[in-house]
């Protein structure tokens, strides 16, 4: 049968369908599949109530890298973004800390804190700027071999290490003291506020399975930290209509570059032949063919579903099935009647517009991760909550709200007895309960809920185990590492067969570097203009 398509793209999230467009604009016929019945997978918007437009899982955009945005001219397409300013922290003594993105009212605030930590915070943005300019070109970089004897990866190994011995030696401790410490530790030779390290602590911790004094948190909180919208960093924000709007600009971008795109369209399986990737076969029984296929789901789903086992090699297959997914994090979204009203700034406020951490201390981080090492979600949960339709009135009817909640912990794995069929309401309960101390009024407010659990993350949005990142962010998988070692350049043992989802470098979040820099290695095998 003659091949259609010169690539099939597996799975129609911000990934894929990035790296569809990319392939599209240099010349490839290239054909997206999408299991569920709109695109953009995690990234999505959907009217879960009616008039309520809720950001289902992923609900703010940070690492949307500029040059994915420049070349495929997505404003044009429709995304906008608009700023998410601040976060406030309510405590439970009615006191709060509420940094904003005016440099001077955050001075004051964390003044009236403690002085030391206002004068600490603007040396320690310095330090956290030159630690993003060390790390930031390698998010675009595709990571080079450490095993290998080829030049021009030698020189990409070079190039880091000059990098490296360029920067001051305050900045190389810094940067040694990153990648290894924990996030507290980190955190803790700079400030003496609890509110405020836990507060900065909780970068650290999304959508891994860690506490804020587990190693390796300071990265992730690095990682976080590199939240760029049009090159300015730390600035965060929403895109209008929710998540799922950037997702149709890139699938807009996409078609207008010649991408046909399927929704509702599942895949069974990757047709292998002589240790070649031919096609796939749909859950319908449908057969589809190219000289191409580019994975955008995860590489268990990629590996240990769509491929037999005696099609790869017994050592790549190890490291596939020790590569550590572990979801830790779940969704809890309320269509509301008004407005939360917090004890510690009453009534409607700028404090409401931005990011509302439930971090009240260091003690209180911690312990919700002691919940979740013994298989129970945390009783008093780390939220990260935000406000949308103050800012975007497009996703609520007038008058009424939504209300995005993300929680740690909600391990996947429960301990022995529990499922998450069974707690998922008592899950949501406890959300409500937690945020109720602080804002008296939420529950006579809330019209509707929807909660999503690891699991739920699982069976709808093909997640394994719930992460969000289609993997852990931890040291031992980032870069030349990820997802395995000797199998970082996106390419897989099977020739033909790709990857470009957030489980390869530089990892998740809304990011589409993985897609694009997966694109450009594709186009090399493939020719064409990058």
């Amino acid at each position: 049968m003659a091949n259609q398509y010169d690539v099939i793209v597996i799975g129609g999230g911000h990934n894929g369908l990035v790296n569809a467009a990319y392939l599209a604009r240099a010349g490839k016929k290239v054909l997206v599949l999408e299991r569920r019945h709109i695109l953009g997978g995690a990234a999505c918007t959907e009217e879960v109530f009616p008039g309520f437009k809720f950001s289902v899982c992923s609900y703010v955009v940070s690492l949307l890298r500029p040059e994915i945005i420049r070349d495929l001219d997505l404003p044009r397409h429709g995304l906008e973004i608009l700023p998410l300013d601040g976060t406030f922290t309510p405590m439970p003594s009615s006191d709060y800390l509420w940094r904003v993105n005016d440099h001077g009212k955050t001075h004051r605030e964390i003044a009236r804190h403690s002085r030391v930590d206002a004068e600490a915070y603007d040396e320690f943005g310095k330090a956290m700027q030159a630690m993003c300019r060390f790390v930031k070109p390698i998010l675009s970089m595709v990571p080079p071999d450490p095993n290998t004897l080829n030049p021009r990866e030698l020189m990409k190994l070079l190039f880091i290490g000059k990098r490296f011995q360029g920067m001051s030696s305050y900045d190389k401790y810094n940067q040694v003291q990153l990648m290894t410490m924990s996030a507290i530790d980190f955190l803790d030779q700079w400030f003496e506020t609890d509110v405020l390290k836990a507060t900065m602590s909780a970068s650290g911790i999304i959508g891994t399975f860690l506490g804020v004094r587990s190693p390796g948190t300071a990265y992730v909180l690095l990682h976080h930290y590199m939240g760029e919208i049009d090159g300015a960093f730390r600035a965060w924000g929403f895109a209008r209509g929710g998540t799922g709007a950037i997702s149709n600009a890139i699938g807009d971008a996409a078609r207008e570059a010649g991408v046909e795109i399927r929704t509702q369209a599942a895949i069974a399986k990757i047709i292998v032949k002589d240790g070649k990737a031919k096609g796939v076969v749909l859950s319908n029984g449908d057969e589809i063919y190219a000289e191409t296929i580019s994975s955008s789901v995860d590489p268990r789903l990629t590996f240990n579903k769509f491929i037999e086992a005696d099609q790869l090699p017994a050592d790549f297959l190890e490291d596939i099935n020790r590569f550590k997914y572990r979801g830790s994090s779940g969704k809890v979204n309320m269509a509301l009647d008004a407005l939360p009203n917090f004890k510690a700034i009453p009534g409607p406020g700028a404090h409401l517009r931005g990011a509302i951490s439930i971090s009240p201390s260091v003690e209180y981080m911690e312990r919700a991760y002691d919940d979740a090492k013994y298989g129970n979600f945390s009783r008093k949960p780390y939220i990260d909550m935000v406000i949308p339709s103050l800012t975007d009135p497009s996703v609520a009817p007038p008058g009424k709200h939504v209300l995005s909640c993300f929680v740690q912990y909600a391990p996947y794995k429960l301990r022995p007895g529990l499922n998450w069929d069974d707690q998922k309401e008592a899950f949501g309960d406890t959300v409500v309960n937690t945020i109720a101390e602080y804002a008296p009024n939420i529950k006579d407010i809330i019209l509707h809920r929807q909660v999503i659990t690891p699991l739920d993350l699982e069976r709808e949005w093909g997640l394994s185990e719930g992460n969000i990142f289609q993997g852990e962010l931890s040291l031992e998988q980032l870069f030349f590492l990820r997802p395995a070692p000797g199998y970082a350049r996106f390419r897989t043992p099977i020739q033909n067969l790709y990857m470009c989802g957030s489980a390869t470098h530089p990892g998740g979040g809304i990011m589409g570097a993985p897609g694009r820099l997966a694109a450009l290695e594709m186009l090399k095998d493939l020719g064409g203009a990058a």
